[in-house]
């Protein structure tokens, strides 16, 4: 029910983490109202809960629908999670309110034209091409003599059909598989992208901004294990500390790719890679980190970008004053542990015993059980596949380590099949 006393914001597509984002605009007393870019929700990906929004509304672009949007005096418009980038761009600047705009739209989300942009700017980025048909990314593949290289779809996430290949005929099953399949947002992919394999340590830069002032809030580690057929599936995520130089170095970076994405307002989850001739960007995402969680950043980094996500929408100058040209503080060792298995099979059930025990351990803060009662499990090849997903921070880093040896023990008996 509409508060009239209350200012109102609009979230476009509050899938996965942007269920985070409610409990932030209740905090500082903004009401919500849903946007739905597609007229059906995407089974695909968490669902936004839609009791905690005042209302709901298929946005179409057309004046119809804006003119719905426009009824509740929206004070911002913000994407909740990444198909929603796209219409946050349009109806943020259809109404005047602070927006990235739309010039850069597509670049945001096509993976193709994001590197593209970043090198009409002169930013460090791989070398790339694109097409619909196999043979004319073979012979790119074959002319520029680039493997090992990397095929993926243009424009889905969480690492959904990306291929690191050695040779010609590991390239062409790679773009057959990305051609015959859907993305994780349901949409059929009609491109595949080749891009040169970035050599070196991978990492994760969330940042917040307002009119282009930066606040870094969190630089974190990759590390990942080779599974069978050659592919590196993501194990941990580690917190940096922000004295590590690779902060300062990976900072600076994402402070020239933000503007050369257009991204001056709102968040970014940014994955570069630290090569020989320094960072060079994967990919970004207008939007919040798929595995940020409010409470454990709080207790890791003593804040979380969901808060100010919500702070620099509504509190701008609040922002600029407290956050911006600022990084992150590390008041915990911390990593996120994306469990792999190798069985399969129909769950029947979850161990509550086994559950309980990693519960317990010292430096566990929360696990969360992705599969249910009748799922399918199956072995992990990528994030979308990891059943099991767990935030762990200690004063100690003995402690976590000790603690994840324990869990790798026994991480197969947490599902009942």
């Amino acid at each position: 029910m509409t508060n009239e006393t209350k200012p109102t914001a609009v979230i476009v597509d509050g899938y996965s983490t942007g269920n985070f984002l409610p409990d932030a605009f209740d905090r500082i007393g903004v009401q919500l109202v849903h946007v739905q870019s597609t007229k059906e929700l995407m089974a695909s990906m968490l669902l936004p809960d839609l009791n905690r929004y005042i209302d709901n509304i298929y946005c179409d672009r057309s004046e119809e629908a804006l003119d719905k949007i426009r009824q509740h005096k929206p004070i911002a418009v913000l994407t909740g999670q990444e198909p929603g980038v796209p219409l946050t761009d349009f109806i943020s600047e259809k109404l005047g309110l602070a927006s990235n705009g739309t010039d850069k739209s597509v670049a945001r989300r096509n993976k193709y034209f994001m590197i593209e942009s970043l090198r009409d700017k002169g930013v460090r980025c791989a070398q790339q091409y694109k097409s619909n048909e196999k043979q004319p990314i073979l012979d790119w593949v074959k002319s520029t003599n680039t493997l090992p290289c990397v095929i993926k779809p243009l424009s889905s996430a969480s690492t959904d059909g990306v291929f690191i290949c050695e040779s010609l005929p590991e390239v062409a099953d790679a773009i057959s598989y990305v051609l015959s399949s859907k993305d994780i947002f349901e949409e059929q992919n009609q491109e595949v992208l080749v891009q040169s394999f970035l050599e070196g340590e991978e990492y994760i830069v969330d940042s917040v901004s307002v009119n282009g002032e930066v606040h870094i809030c969190g630089i974190w580690k990759y590390e990942k294990n080779l599974i069978a057929g050659g592919k590196k599936i993501y194990d941990k995520d580690v917190l940096l500390d922000p004295d590590d130089p690779r902060v300062a170095q990976l900072s600076a970076y994402i402070k020239e790719v933000l503007p050369a994405m257009q991204i001056d307002h709102g968040p970014a989850h940014s994955e570069v890679i630290i090569t020989p001739d320094g960072p060079t960007l994967v990919e970004i995402g207008a939007r919040l980190n798929g595995n940020m969680n409010p409470e454990f950043h709080n207790r890791c980094i003593g804040q979380n970008q969901a808060d100010l996500i919500a702070m620099c929408y509504t509190q701008p100058e609040k922002f600029l004053a407290e956050y911006a040209g600022k990084i992150y503080q590390k008041k915990l060792n911390a990593i996120v542990y994306s469990v792999a298995t190798e069985k399969h099979g129909v769950i029947k059930g979850i161990n509550q015993d086994v559950l309980a025990s990693i519960e317990a351990m010292p430096s566990v803060h929360l696990v969360g059980v992705k599969r249910k009662k009748g799922e399918q499990l199956v072995p992990t090849i990528d994030l979308l596949t990891s059943p099991v997903r767990i935030f762990m921070c200690h004063e100690s880093a003995d402690q976590i380590q000790q603690d994840y040896d324990a869990i790798e023990a026994i991480k197969d008996e947490i599902y009942i099949l």
